[in-house]
């Protein structure tokens, strides 16, 4: 449907008055306009003729979204945003107001960006992150694992109805079982939820730690945002390479500051037992006391979950 102005601009001018009338006419006669005039039967003549171009812009919209190509290629004036139109009466006299309301597609991708800003990566790959969930799916992709899928699920089940506690979930098993996966589910539907989490794979940060040692301020806002996030997951402990500073320094002051606070999550392809060895040597020695006071602060706050399975290592979304 031609727009008014688009018609006037090429009639000649003796025209024109017919054909505003007639551009009325085939405005009025449009199944989005009766709706409107249905609802408000005290429009006239009058102000309907000095708002035919509302009029327009509202069937034109309406249409576009009725036939929505995507969000991509929304074809109205402001992507992801429709026209409607508001009637109000002033001093007897009634007035027609355009209005632009966000459709339910922009609204979903808005919600969808809001909760991926709420979780952040170090040195994780987000596609994980990114990509959405589906609960069914994860549940069928491999049966083996059903009984870490459905802890997980129950753990954000519990989250959703008591609120956050300071216990975690400890992911251990063997390489490619899907761990980082479970737990980036995890971090996506908490999102959801309002809270805030980070996801930190460990063999990189730590080698990351020690070019933080000469960048003081850096290290500090580090450790600040891995200490005050809701969520907190060390990806693949065990895997990195241990130094003193960075188990009691690090590491310590991170858990300790969290214990009794906010929860810790861990995938690891260690069970308790063997994070205790990884931790207890480094190229400076054995130290086991030092170690197990680390892991005072992660076994009392976490539940142990066995995630068996196929290795999944370069199969298509996993």
């Amino acid at each position: 449907m031609e727009s008014l102005g688009d018609m006037l601009k090429r009639s000649p001018l003796g025209k024109r008055r017919s054909q505003i009338e007639a551009k009325m006419q085939e405005l009025l006669d449009q199944p989005e306009v009766k709706e409107l005039l249905a609802s408000h039967p005290e429009l006239d003549h009058k102000t309907l003729k000095l708002n035919l171009n509302k009029l327009y812009q509202y069937v034109k919209e309406s249409r576009a979204c009725e036939h929505c190509p995507g969000l991509e290629h929304c074809p109205n004036d402001f992507e992801g945003h429709f026209t409607r139109i508001d009637v109000h009466e002033q001093n007897g006299q009634y007035y027609m107001e355009d209005r632009k309301f966000a459709c339910q597609k922009l609204l979903h991708r808005e919600r969808q960006q809001a909760v991926r800003r709420r979780v952040r990566s170090f040195y994780v790959d987000e596609t994980a992150l990114n990509q959405g969930y589906s609960a069914q799916e994860i549940l069928e992709r491999d049966y083996e694992r059903i009984g870490a899928v459905t802890q997980v699920m129950d753990y954000i089940t519990d989250v959703n109805e008591k609120g956050l506690t300071s216990s975690g979930l400890y992911l251990s098993g063997s390489f490619g079982t899907g761990k980082t996966f479970l737990m980036s589910y995890l971090l996506y539907e908490l999102a959801r939820l309002d809270y805030t989490g980070v996801i930190v794979y460990m063999p990189e940060f730590v080698e990351e730690l020690k070019s933080m040692f000469q960048e003081p301020a850096k290290l500090r806002e580090t450790l600040e945002t891995l200490k005050e996030t809701d969520l907190l997951v060390f990806d693949d402990i065990g895997a990195e390479n241990m130094t003193p500073w960075v188990r009691d320094h690090v590491l310590g002051s991170i858990l300790n500051h969290r214990m009794n606070r906010k929860p810790t999550f861990y995938t690891s392809n260690y069970d308790l037992s063997g994070l205790l060895k990884h931790f207890s040597y480094t190229r400076e020695g054995e130290d086991i006391y030092k170690a197990e006071r680390l892991m005072d602060r992660i076994k009392p706050y976490v539940e142990v979950v066995t995630v068996n399975g196929q290795n999944k290592r370069g199969h298509k979304n996993e």
